[in-house]
Protein backbone atom coordinates (compact mmCIF):
# COMPACT_ATOMS: atom_id res chain seq x y z
CA UNK A 1 0.00 0.00 0.00
CA UNK A 2 1.81 3.39 -1.38
CA UNK A 3 2.49 5.66 1.64
CA UNK A 4 0.09 8.43 2.59
CA UNK A 5 1.16 12.06 2.11
CA UNK A 6 2.02 13.83 5.55
CA UNK A 7 1.86 17.32 5.97
CA UNK A 8 4.39 19.32 7.95
CA UNK A 9 2.03 21.21 9.86
CA UNK A 10 3.48 19.39 13.58
CA UNK A 11 6.95 20.60 12.61
CA UNK A 12 5.23 24.28 13.09
CA UNK A 13 4.39 26.16 16.23
CA UNK A 14 0.33 25.68 16.79
CA UNK A 15 -0.05 29.14 16.20
CA UNK A 16 1.66 29.33 12.86
CA UNK A 17 -1.04 28.64 10.58
CA UNK A 18 -3.71 31.83 12.21
CA UNK A 19 -0.87 34.15 12.24
CA UNK A 20 0.46 33.84 8.47
CA UNK A 21 -3.30 33.86 7.57
CA UNK A 22 -3.83 37.08 9.42
CA UNK A 23 -0.48 39.03 8.39
CA UNK A 24 -1.52 37.59 4.63
CA UNK A 25 -5.16 39.06 5.09
CA UNK A 26 -3.45 42.57 6.51
CA UNK A 27 -1.22 42.97 3.15
CA UNK A 28 -4.12 42.52 1.26
CA UNK A 29 -6.12 45.02 2.81
CA UNK A 30 -4.11 47.36 2.89
CA UNK A 31 -2.77 47.13 -0.32
CA UNK A 32 -6.57 48.05 -1.57
CA UNK A 33 -7.16 50.65 0.53
CA UNK A 34 -5.33 52.85 -1.63
CA UNK A 35 -7.24 51.43 -4.80
CA UNK A 36 -10.53 52.31 -3.21
CA UNK A 37 -10.26 55.83 -2.55
CA UNK A 38 -9.54 56.08 -5.94
CA UNK A 39 -12.14 54.54 -7.16
CA UNK A 40 -14.66 56.17 -4.47
CA UNK A 41 -13.91 59.38 -6.29
CA UNK A 42 -14.97 58.14 -9.74
CA UNK A 43 -17.86 56.24 -8.95
CA UNK A 44 -18.98 59.73 -6.90
CA UNK A 45 -18.84 61.77 -10.08
CA UNK A 46 -20.33 58.92 -12.35
CA UNK A 47 -23.48 59.27 -9.72
CA UNK A 48 -23.32 63.34 -9.74
CA UNK A 49 -23.47 62.91 -13.48
CA UNK A 50 -26.13 60.16 -13.23
CA UNK A 51 -27.99 62.43 -11.04
CA UNK A 52 -27.76 65.31 -13.39
CA UNK A 53 -29.14 63.87 -16.24
CA UNK A 54 -32.11 62.39 -14.76
CA UNK A 55 -33.10 65.49 -13.34
CA UNK A 56 -33.11 67.33 -16.61
CA UNK A 57 -34.82 64.16 -18.06
CA UNK A 58 -37.11 64.54 -15.60
CA UNK A 59 -37.65 68.63 -15.63
CA UNK A 60 -36.35 69.72 -18.84
CA UNK A 61 -37.53 66.46 -20.93
CA UNK A 62 -34.05 66.01 -22.33
CA UNK A 63 -34.33 63.42 -24.87
CA UNK A 64 -31.76 60.78 -26.24
CA UNK A 65 -30.48 62.78 -28.77
CA UNK A 66 -29.10 65.52 -26.00
CA UNK A 67 -27.58 62.95 -23.77
CA UNK A 68 -25.75 61.30 -26.95
CA UNK A 69 -24.53 65.14 -27.51
CA UNK A 70 -23.24 65.68 -23.54
CA UNK A 71 -21.26 62.32 -24.11
CA UNK A 72 -19.67 63.64 -27.47
CA UNK A 73 -18.80 67.15 -25.83
CA UNK A 74 -17.38 65.73 -22.72
CA UNK A 75 -15.40 63.06 -24.63
CA UNK A 76 -13.48 66.17 -26.47
CA UNK A 77 -13.25 68.21 -23.19
CA UNK A 78 -11.43 65.40 -21.55
CA UNK A 79 -10.09 62.42 -24.61
CA UNK A 80 -8.09 60.97 -22.03
CA UNK A 81 -11.19 59.80 -19.91
CA UNK A 82 -12.74 56.35 -21.42
CA UNK A 83 -16.06 56.35 -19.51
CA UNK A 84 -17.92 59.25 -21.28
CA UNK A 85 -19.68 57.32 -24.18
CA UNK A 86 -23.40 57.55 -24.53
CA UNK A 87 -24.15 54.29 -23.39
CA UNK A 88 -21.83 54.74 -19.93
CA UNK A 89 -23.75 58.08 -19.43
CA UNK A 90 -27.32 55.96 -19.69
CA UNK A 91 -25.71 53.41 -16.70
CA UNK A 92 -24.65 56.68 -15.11
CA UNK A 93 -28.36 57.34 -14.97
CA UNK A 94 -29.50 54.02 -14.24
CA UNK A 95 -27.17 53.63 -11.30
CA UNK A 96 -28.56 57.10 -9.95
CA UNK A 97 -32.01 55.87 -10.18
CA UNK A 98 -31.61 52.84 -8.49
CA UNK A 99 -29.08 54.55 -5.38
CA UNK A 100 -31.14 57.67 -4.75
CA UNK A 101 -29.60 57.64 -1.28
CA UNK A 102 -25.74 59.02 -1.42
CA UNK A 103 -25.36 57.06 1.90
CA UNK A 104 -25.28 53.56 0.19
CA UNK A 105 -23.50 55.32 -2.57
CA UNK A 106 -20.96 56.47 -0.22
CA UNK A 107 -20.30 53.41 2.23
CA UNK A 108 -21.37 50.72 0.04
CA UNK A 109 -21.23 50.45 -3.90
CA UNK A 110 -18.98 53.63 -4.20
CA UNK A 111 -16.70 51.54 -2.82
CA UNK A 112 -16.77 49.06 -5.71
CA UNK A 113 -15.48 49.55 -9.31
CA UNK A 114 -17.92 50.69 -11.64
CA UNK A 115 -17.59 47.38 -13.90
CA UNK A 116 -19.41 45.90 -11.11
CA UNK A 117 -22.31 48.32 -10.48
CA UNK A 118 -23.00 48.38 -14.36
CA UNK A 119 -22.68 44.34 -14.11
CA UNK A 120 -25.12 44.24 -11.12
CA UNK A 121 -27.81 47.13 -12.51
CA UNK A 122 -27.84 44.55 -15.31
CA UNK A 123 -27.90 41.07 -13.97
CA UNK A 124 -30.01 41.50 -10.44
CA UNK A 125 -33.21 43.56 -10.58
CA UNK A 126 -34.02 42.63 -6.97
CA UNK A 127 -33.12 45.81 -4.85
CA UNK A 128 -32.16 43.69 -1.52
CA UNK A 129 -30.31 41.34 -3.57
CA UNK A 130 -28.30 43.70 -6.16
CA UNK A 131 -27.10 45.05 -2.51
CA UNK A 132 -26.53 41.79 -0.58
CA UNK A 133 -24.27 41.08 -3.76
CA UNK A 134 -22.41 44.36 -3.58
CA UNK A 135 -21.80 43.61 0.31
CA UNK A 136 -20.44 40.50 -0.58
CA UNK A 137 -18.46 41.80 -3.60
CA UNK A 138 -16.39 44.63 -1.17
CA UNK A 139 -15.86 41.90 1.75
CA UNK A 140 -14.90 39.39 -0.10
CA UNK A 141 -12.69 41.04 -3.17
CA UNK A 142 -15.05 39.18 -5.76
CA UNK A 143 -13.29 40.05 -8.93
CA UNK A 144 -16.01 41.07 -11.97
CA UNK A 145 -15.87 37.46 -13.26
CA UNK A 146 -16.36 36.29 -9.81
CA UNK A 147 -18.84 38.37 -9.52
CA UNK A 148 -21.04 37.23 -12.51
CA UNK A 149 -20.48 33.42 -11.40
CA UNK A 150 -21.96 34.03 -8.13
CA UNK A 151 -24.75 35.72 -9.77
CA UNK A 152 -25.50 33.16 -12.00
CA UNK A 153 -25.22 30.55 -9.05
CA UNK A 154 -27.38 32.38 -6.78
CA UNK A 155 -24.75 32.46 -3.92
CA UNK A 156 -27.61 35.02 -2.12
CA UNK A 157 -29.97 31.68 -1.49
CA UNK A 158 -27.04 29.70 -0.89
CA UNK A 159 -25.26 31.60 2.28
CA UNK A 160 -26.17 29.94 5.68
CA UNK A 161 -27.95 27.45 4.35
CA UNK A 162 -26.15 24.20 5.51
CA UNK A 163 -27.76 22.27 7.75
CA UNK A 164 -25.79 22.21 11.41
CA UNK A 165 -25.62 22.00 15.09
CA UNK A 166 -24.43 25.07 16.11
CA UNK A 167 -27.27 27.39 17.63
CA UNK A 168 -26.49 23.96 20.38
CA UNK A 169 -22.64 23.57 20.25
CA UNK A 170 -21.59 27.31 20.22
CA UNK A 171 -21.90 30.27 21.78
CA UNK A 172 -23.63 33.42 20.19
CA UNK A 173 -22.73 35.00 18.58
CA UNK A 174 -19.95 32.65 17.42
CA UNK A 175 -22.99 30.70 16.58
CA UNK A 176 -25.01 32.87 14.06
CA UNK A 177 -21.12 33.90 12.60
CA UNK A 178 -20.64 30.40 12.17
CA UNK A 179 -23.92 29.55 10.64
CA UNK A 180 -23.49 32.10 7.53
CA UNK A 181 -20.06 31.14 6.90
CA UNK A 182 -21.68 27.75 5.46
CA UNK A 183 -23.78 27.77 2.56
CA UNK A 184 -25.93 24.53 0.42
CA UNK A 185 -24.86 23.57 -2.13
CA UNK A 186 -21.01 24.69 -2.62
CA UNK A 187 -20.86 24.69 -6.72
CA UNK A 188 -17.14 23.85 -7.73
CA UNK A 189 -17.93 24.21 -11.78
CA UNK A 190 -14.25 24.93 -12.42
CA UNK A 191 -14.00 21.22 -11.43
CA UNK A 192 -14.58 18.14 -14.04
CA UNK A 193 -14.90 14.81 -12.34
CA UNK A 194 -16.53 11.65 -14.14
CA UNK A 195 -19.28 9.86 -13.05
CA UNK A 196 -16.73 6.81 -11.21
CA UNK A 197 -14.46 9.41 -9.64
CA UNK A 198 -13.67 8.56 -6.22
CA UNK A 199 -12.99 11.14 -2.85
CA UNK A 200 -9.11 11.30 -3.56
CA UNK A 201 -9.75 12.98 -7.26
CA UNK A 202 -11.97 15.38 -5.94
CA UNK A 203 -9.54 16.32 -3.15
CA UNK A 204 -6.86 16.95 -5.32
CA UNK A 205 -9.14 19.16 -7.63
CA UNK A 206 -9.75 21.04 -4.83
CA UNK A 207 -5.75 21.41 -3.83
CA UNK A 208 -4.93 22.13 -7.37
CA UNK A 209 -7.71 24.76 -7.84
CA UNK A 210 -7.14 25.45 -3.70
CA UNK A 211 -7.49 29.95 -4.95
CA UNK A 212 -11.63 29.14 -6.96
CA UNK A 213 -12.17 26.87 -4.05
CA UNK A 214 -11.08 29.30 -1.45
CA UNK A 215 -13.74 32.04 -3.27
CA UNK A 216 -16.30 29.53 -3.33
CA UNK A 217 -15.84 28.87 0.44
CA UNK A 218 -15.93 32.88 1.61
CA UNK A 219 -14.24 35.20 2.95
CA UNK A 220 -11.75 33.85 6.29
CA UNK A 221 -10.64 30.78 5.19
CA UNK A 222 -7.13 30.44 5.27
CA UNK A 223 -5.53 27.19 3.65
CA UNK A 224 -3.64 24.99 5.81
CA UNK A 225 -3.47 21.49 4.56
CA UNK A 226 -4.70 18.44 2.82
CA UNK A 227 -4.53 14.99 4.50
CA UNK A 228 -2.92 16.58 7.71
CA UNK A 229 -1.65 13.44 9.64
CA UNK A 230 -2.70 12.83 12.86
CA UNK A 231 -1.56 9.51 15.18
CA UNK A 232 -4.11 8.48 17.79
CA UNK A 233 -3.81 5.68 19.83
CA UNK A 234 -0.93 4.14 17.34
CA UNK A 235 -2.68 4.36 14.16
CA UNK A 236 -2.62 7.08 11.75
CA UNK A 237 -5.54 9.30 10.48
CA UNK A 238 -5.82 12.12 7.78
CA UNK A 239 -7.83 15.13 7.71
CA UNK A 240 -9.02 15.10 4.17
CA UNK A 241 -8.45 19.50 4.45
CA UNK A 242 -7.66 21.67 7.36
CA UNK A 243 -8.55 25.60 6.90
CA UNK A 244 -8.33 28.46 9.84
CA UNK A 245 -11.12 30.93 9.63
CA UNK A 246 -10.13 34.49 10.12
CA UNK A 247 -13.30 35.76 11.50
CA UNK A 248 -14.45 33.47 13.65
CA UNK A 249 -10.66 32.19 14.80
CA UNK A 250 -10.82 28.47 15.04
CA UNK A 251 -9.74 25.51 12.72
CA UNK A 252 -12.11 24.05 9.91
CA UNK A 253 -11.69 20.26 9.15
CA UNK A 254 -13.64 19.81 5.60
CA UNK A 255 -14.10 15.78 5.41
CA UNK A 256 -14.79 15.22 1.46
CA UNK A 257 -17.44 12.41 0.57
CA UNK A 258 -19.04 10.95 -3.24
CA UNK A 259 -21.71 9.69 -1.95
CA UNK A 260 -25.07 10.63 0.28
CA UNK A 261 -24.49 11.53 3.58
CA UNK A 262 -24.57 8.56 5.98
CA UNK A 263 -25.14 9.18 10.21
CA UNK A 264 -21.82 7.39 10.61
CA UNK A 265 -19.79 10.51 9.04
CA UNK A 266 -20.91 12.45 11.76
CA UNK A 267 -19.36 10.29 14.44
CA UNK A 268 -16.18 10.52 12.47
CA UNK A 269 -16.12 13.82 12.63
CA UNK A 270 -16.83 14.44 16.10
CA UNK A 271 -13.56 12.33 17.01
CA UNK A 272 -11.12 14.39 14.43
CA UNK A 273 -12.56 17.89 16.03
CA UNK A 274 -11.90 16.53 19.48
CA UNK A 275 -8.77 15.36 18.54
CA UNK A 276 -7.63 19.06 16.28
CA UNK A 277 -9.17 20.85 19.44
CA UNK A 278 -6.71 18.47 21.75
CA UNK A 279 -3.43 18.54 19.47
CA UNK A 280 -3.62 21.88 17.29
CA UNK A 281 -5.98 24.64 18.95
CA UNK A 282 -4.92 27.79 20.67
CA UNK A 283 -5.78 29.24 23.70
CA UNK A 284 -7.20 32.06 22.20
CA UNK A 285 -9.00 30.26 19.33
CA UNK A 286 -12.26 28.94 19.38
CA UNK A 287 -13.80 25.16 19.07
CA UNK A 288 -12.65 23.72 15.86
CA UNK A 289 -15.93 23.26 13.52
CA UNK A 290 -16.06 20.42 11.15
CA UNK A 291 -17.88 20.60 7.51
CA UNK A 292 -19.12 17.66 6.14
CA UNK A 293 -19.32 17.82 1.88
CA UNK A 294 -21.24 15.32 0.43
CA UNK A 295 -22.60 14.03 -2.90
CA UNK A 296 -25.93 14.79 -1.67
CA UNK A 297 -28.04 14.66 1.93
CA UNK A 298 -31.46 13.60 3.48
CA UNK A 299 -32.39 16.40 6.06
CA UNK A 300 -34.18 14.42 8.53
CA UNK A 301 -31.41 12.00 8.35
CA UNK A 302 -28.71 14.96 8.91
CA UNK A 303 -30.99 16.51 11.23
CA UNK A 304 -30.93 13.23 13.91
CA UNK A 305 -27.58 12.29 13.46
CA UNK A 306 -26.48 15.79 14.57
CA UNK A 307 -28.84 16.42 17.40
CA UNK A 308 -26.72 14.97 20.73
CA UNK A 309 -23.58 15.77 18.60
CA UNK A 310 -21.51 17.78 21.56
CA UNK A 311 -19.25 18.83 18.56
CA UNK A 312 -20.33 21.57 16.04
CA UNK A 313 -20.91 20.11 12.76
CA UNK A 314 -22.30 21.40 9.38
CA UNK A 315 -23.14 19.18 6.15
CA UNK A 316 -23.61 20.38 2.85
CA UNK A 317 -24.02 19.25 -0.69
CA UNK A 318 -21.27 19.33 -3.06
CA UNK A 319 -22.39 20.14 -7.58
CA UNK A 320 -19.51 20.26 -9.80
CA UNK A 321 -20.01 18.91 -13.79
CA UNK A 322 -19.49 14.92 -14.02
CA UNK A 323 -18.22 13.78 -17.32
CA UNK A 324 -19.57 10.66 -18.30
CA UNK A 325 -17.53 8.16 -20.24
CA UNK A 326 -18.05 7.65 -24.27
CA UNK A 327 -20.46 4.76 -24.91
CA UNK A 328 -19.03 1.92 -26.72
CA UNK A 329 -20.81 1.84 -29.76
CA UNK A 330 -19.04 5.83 -30.33
CA UNK A 331 -16.03 4.93 -29.22
CA UNK A 332 -15.43 3.37 -32.85
CA UNK A 333 -16.86 5.81 -34.85
CA UNK A 334 -14.58 8.55 -33.41
CA UNK A 335 -11.23 9.16 -35.79
CA UNK A 336 -8.11 8.47 -34.06
CA UNK A 337 -5.00 11.20 -33.67
CA UNK A 338 -3.38 9.57 -36.33
CA UNK A 339 -6.23 9.62 -38.91
CA UNK A 340 -7.05 13.31 -37.81
CA UNK A 341 -3.45 14.03 -38.67
CA UNK A 342 -3.24 12.14 -41.80
CA UNK A 343 -6.62 13.99 -42.82
CA UNK A 344 -4.95 17.37 -42.02
CA UNK A 345 -1.73 16.40 -44.39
Amino acid sequence: MPERPKTSQSALPSGYAPLLADLKARVREARTRAVLSVNRELVLLYWHIGRQILRCQREEGWGAKVVERLAKDLRMEFPEMHGFSRANLLSMRAFADVYSDDAIVQQLVGQLPWGHNVLLLAKVKNPEQRLWYAQQALEQGWSRAVLTVQIETRAHARAGKALTNFKQTLPPPQSDLAQQTLKDPYVFDFLTLSIGARERELEQGLVDHVQKFLLELGVGFAYVGRQVHLEIGKEDYYLDLLFYHLKLRCYVVIDLKMEPFKPEFAGKMSFYLSAVDDRMRGQQDQPTIGLLLCRDKNRITVEYALRNMAKPIGVAQWQTRLVESLPKKLKGALPSVKDLEKELS
